[in-house]
C-alpha cells in the first residue's frame, strides 16, 4: 500500500475514535461492574435457555422437530445472539476509550 492511502487510513483511524468518543460518551459517562454485571447475567440466562431448549428438544421427540419448535428456538437464538452483538460492541467501545471507566478506588 502507498504512503499516501496509509496517512488516509491512518487519519480515518483517527478521525472514527475522535467521533465515536464524542457521540458514546456523553450518552453512556461511566460503565462500572454495577452496571455489567445484570448484562452478563441476563446474556447468561439467554444462553441457558437456548441450550436448555435445544436438549428439551432432542429429549421429547419422535422424528422431526415441528416447524413451532424450530420457531421457539429460532427466536431464542435470535435474542441470544442479538444480546451477544451489542455486548461485544460495549465491550469494543470500552477497549477504545468510547465509555471510560471509573476512577479506581484508593486502597
Amino acid at each position: 500500500m502507498d504512503r499516501n492511502n496509509q496517512r488516509l487510513l491512518l487519519t480515518l483511524e483517527q478521525e472514527r475514535r475522535t467521533i465515536n468518543r464524542e457521540t458514546i460518551s456523553p450518552v453512556i459517562q461511566e460503565m462500572d461492574m454495577d452496571t455489567l454485571q445484570p448484562i452478563v447475567t441476563m446474556i447468561a440466562e439467554v444462553r441457558a435457555e437456548y441450550i436448555k431448549s435445544l436438549i428439551d428438544l432432542s429429549q421429547n421427540r419422535n422424528g422431526m422437530p415441528t416447524d413451532d419448535e424450530i420457531k421457539s428456538l429460532t427466536a431464542l437464538r435470535r435474542s441470544f445472539t442479538e444480546l451477544v452483538d451489542a455486548a461485544n460492541a460495549m465491550e469494543t467501545a470500552i477497549e477504545r476509550g468510547y465509555i471510560a471507566a471509573p476512577p479506581a478506588k484508593a486502597a
